[in-house]
């Protein structure tokens, strides 16, 4: 008997309904970052990598290697001016031809100089206009790549109390992006991402998902929250978190990464992969997923091999999802109705504790991808071909 043979018959001796398990497995969606496989670094230097891509084509091409090895990663989130190009009809047909569509669109409103003060929040409306207009651009460039969403990390915010008013900084910001929700076409969504602090150390605009959900619904419906893992203070519950914003009608999507200290960019998963199943086990509970909720993966690998790292994420988001989808409901409600408070913990632990990699890769084969999608990636030579071809052009940066 097969590990999945073993696991599947364990499963439905609990209840659960294999085929309804592998067929959402099947119908999982994860879109990679296109930063994620250009040079990265800290604040204090950039890291190169042999290999990296050259352009924002190139980036696609390796986008497409986590696709064909996990099966479930189609989509690749595009940001701008980091992968600006001259004809965008033929980035869109570049990814077509690698079975890849274009995701979310990220402006860029934290490196320009103008932006020393703030971008949407600036005293200056001269400044204000320049960030409006970059938006306003990438709703552009959206409807030439088939994006359906504007992604916005915004990081306005002081330095130093008496910097600036909070009430003149959030009439500003809500001016400005009224602008930008009126110039959404029909079927395309704003996506407002908040964080506690960085690069602003007093105040930040877009502090917390409060914050962010009363900023959407000042701005209508097409405004939608995005949550980042990395961007909340030590101990927060982000699960509880995912609940009130889908039961708002306002949880737009993730970035997912993970985190040891203050901020993201690591794999994720790799620190807290408990709160990665729980958080989808909230998603599943809330019906996110019928609601269209996007799953993004939002990191920037400096250290580690940048092609690889994003397949080991996805591959994160597969085992999660799949220990999410054999938590046995009926036993968690029957224990919680009762009052039971261990055995409502224990059906969680069970399930996070139950080794489906099985499952996954039996999913993963179906779908044409690879049962053990990094080992397949090595053997693949890919990563030894890209070092010999890509040499002599300046390597993409997100610096």
């Amino acid at each position: 008997m097969t590990a999945y043979d073993q696991l599947a018959d364990q499963l439905r001796a609990r209840g659960i309904d294999v085929d309804a398990v592998e067929a959402a497995l099947r119908a999982q969606v994860v879109e990679t970052p296109s930063w994620a496989f250009g040079n990265s670094g800290t604040r204090f230097a950039i890291f190169t990598q042999p290999g990296v891509p050259r352009d924002p084509f190139e980036k696609l091409e390796d986008a497409a290697q986590v696709h064909r090895h996990t099966g479930v990663a189609p989509s690749v989130a595009i940001h701008i001016p980091w992968d600006r190009v001259d004809d965008y009809g033929a980035l869109r047909e570049h990814a077509e031809r690698l079975g890849l569509r274009l995701g979310a669109m990220n402006p860029n409103l934290f490196q320009e100089q103008e932006y020393r003060l703030g971008s949407l929040c600036h005293p200056q409306a001269a400044v204000r206009r320049q960030a409006v207009d970059h938006i306003l651009e990438c709703i552009e460039i959206a409807g030439e790549t088939g994006s359906d969403v504007i992604s916005l990390f915004l990081a306005d915010g002081t330095n130093y109390a008496g910097q600036d008013s909070f009430a003149a900084r959030r009439r500003r910001l809500v001016e400005s992006l009224s602008e930008v929700v009126d110039a959404l076409p029909d079927g395309m969504e704003l996506f407002i991402e908040y964080k506690p602090y960085e690069p602003a150390f007093y105040s930040t605009d877009i502090a917390d998902w409060g914050s962010a959900l009363a900023l959407c619904q000042a701005l209508g419906p097409q405004a939608k929250v995005l949550i980042d893992l990395g961007h909340h203070p030590q101990g927060v519950n982000i699960e509880q978190i995912v609940f009130l914003l889908s039961d708002d009608g306002r949880l737009g999507g993730f970035h997912f990464n993970d985190r040891k200290y203050g901020d993201d960019d690591v794999i994720v998963g790799s620190v807290a992969p408990f709160q990665l199943f729980l958080i989808l086990h909230e998603l599943i509970a809330c019906s996110a997923f019928e609601r269209g909720v996007r799953l993004t993966i939002d990191q920037s690998h400096n250290v580690e091999p940048k092609i690889e790292a994003t397949i080991q994420s996805v591959e994160n988001l597969q085992d999660a999802y799949a220990k999410a989808l054999i938590v046995d409901g009926a036993e968690l409600e029957r224990a919680q109705a009762e009052g039971d408070v261990l055995a409502g913990h224990r059906v969680l632990v069970d399930a996070f504790r139950t080794d489906v990699r099985p499952l996954c890769a039996k999913v993963r084969a179906e779908l044409g991808a690879s049962e053990d999608p990094v080992a397949a990636f090595r053997a693949s030579g890919y990563a030894a071909k890209i070092a010999e071809e890509r040499v002599g052009g300046k390597a993409a940066s997100w610096m």
